[in-house]
């Protein structure tokens, strides 16, 4: 609790400053020219009050933010959201069903841990970046990108507030 009490808006900026949010929004956008899957990153600082009593868990927020920046909302149902808690450095990633049902959850929890190890290190650009490229491969293979698709989904990172 402590924790997310301390940790507000200046430590995502630090860890994750203009040219940062940038550079992931591009890579974002460039590996989603090779295949046919929607990727959305959030960060959030820490989960306020009337989340820490409800004991809520990193990966029931990411759920929540998954259907409140539509992620789900993808005609084929390819998307995918990397959610990052930075207090308590904690990476959730949650992939609409289409994905999901090809790739489960020893796929995602494997690129959760790789990112984690980054952040670990102070690395958040490039264990973000990294992460994007993971699940880019992942979905190469097995969504392939499919002629004049449109980008249903923003690329550009969200820092929620």
């Amino acid at each position: 609790m402590i924790r997310h009490l301390s940790t507000g808006n200046l430590a995502v900026k630090a860890a994750f400053p203009a040219p940062a949010l940038h550079a992931i929004e591009r890579a974002i956008r460039e590996t989603e020219a090779t295949h046919a899957g929607q990727i959305r990153f959030a960060v959030e600082a820490s989960l306020d009050l009337a989340a820490l009593r409800r004991n809520q868990t990193a990966s029931e927020r990411a759920i929540e933010m998954f259907a409140q920046l539509r992620v789900w909302d993808t005609e084929h149902n390819n998307g995918v959201l990397i959610y990052l808690l930075l207090a308590d450095r904690d990476v959730e990633i949650v992939a609409d069903r289409g994905i999901h049902a090809k790739l489960g959850n020893s796929v995602w929890e494997a690129v959760c841990r790789d990112m984690e190890t980054a952040f670990r290190l102070g690395k958040f650009e490039a264990g973000v970046i990294d992460g994007i490229r993971a699940i880019g491969s992942h979905l190469q293979r097995h969504f392939p990108a499919q002629s004049a698709a449109p980008n249903e989904l923003p690329d550009k990172p969200v820092v929620l507030q």
